[in-house]
């Protein structure tokens, strides 16, 4: 092999491998510039059989962008009931450049209604919050993490009665993350109180439904902070019940246990 062959050859070994290093470099760019994002849909209770609510698209910004539209896993109806006490449902997966979430605004369709003493009524929804509901969150993605985030969608603010049969759907939402995700669990009985359960923190309350089977209940995405678990009977002959001074903090479940109401 003469010189310049040989040094013909070393140059195009120089080249190619110059353009794989900088391939790579680009692919590990590109995968450390989108963060893995998941968002699930969860109820507070309300007092009705069903709900109904069509979800069609779910339209995030980041800082500094303009917002990107996302579709549901399964885009139309879902039933808000079935989504309380803790259970959740998957809206859907993606993956999200790096940066802040400022805002996620989830659009609506009009096939949304609710089903009263097994009767269904139809939801009319006002314009500008069929075309969206904001939610602001705030929240940082880092390179190759996972984040888990919920919606909260509260059924029981969210349909109002009209009159005359008529209902009308204006959505009651929030959203939080696994960093801001307080949890209170408890079993309230006995079943026969028909007892709801409140989680109180200064002026603000939240409530759950016990399961009609167990009595176990859950709350979620409570901020962090002291709080009073307040069980009040729906039966006038039973006695209500508060537990006091009950912690709640981010990333943990407090465990009220066992609460029994008596006559």
């Amino acid at each position: 092999m003469n010189r310049t062959t040989l040094l013909a050859l070393l140059m195009g070994i120089f080249a190619s491998t110059i353009t794989s290093c900088s391939k790579d470099d680009d692919d590990d760019d590109n995968t450390a510039a989108t963060a893995k994002v998941n968002m699930r849909l969860i109820d507070a209770p309300a007092d009705y059989e069903h709900v109904y609510v069509d979800i069609q698209k779910v339209e995030v910004t980041m800082q500094g962008s303009s917002a990107v539209t996302l579709s549901p896993i399964r885009p139309g109806i879902y039933d808000l009931r079935q989504f309380s006490n803790g259970i959740d449902t998957l809206l859907l997966t993606t993956d999200l450049p790096t940066g802040t979430i400022e805002q996620i605004r989830l659009v609506l369709g009009t096939n949304n209604s609710v089903v009263v003493n097994g009767q269904s009524y139809a939801m009319t929804t006002p314009s500008g919050q069929t075309s969206g509901v904001k939610l602001n969150l705030n929240q940082a993605l880092q390179a190759n993490q996972s984040y888990d985030f919920w919606i909260d969608f509260d059924a029981g603010k969210s349909v109002h009665e009209t009159g005359s049969g008529k209902y009308m759907l204006k959505p009651v939402i929030r959203a939080y993350s696994a960093l801001t995700n307080g949890k209170i669990k408890g079993v309230a009985l006995p079943l026969s109180a028909l007892i709801t359960v409140y989680a109180i923190n200064g002026t603000d309350t939240f409530s759950a439904i016990p399961n009609t089977t167990t009595g176990g209940f859950a709350f979620a995405g409570l901020p962090a902070g002291t709080y009073s678990v307040a069980l009040d009977a729906g039966v006038a002959t039973f006695v209500d019940s508060t537990i006091t001074n009950v912690q709640v903090q981010y990333g943990t479940t407090t465990d009220v246990g066992s609460i029994l109401l008596h006559l």
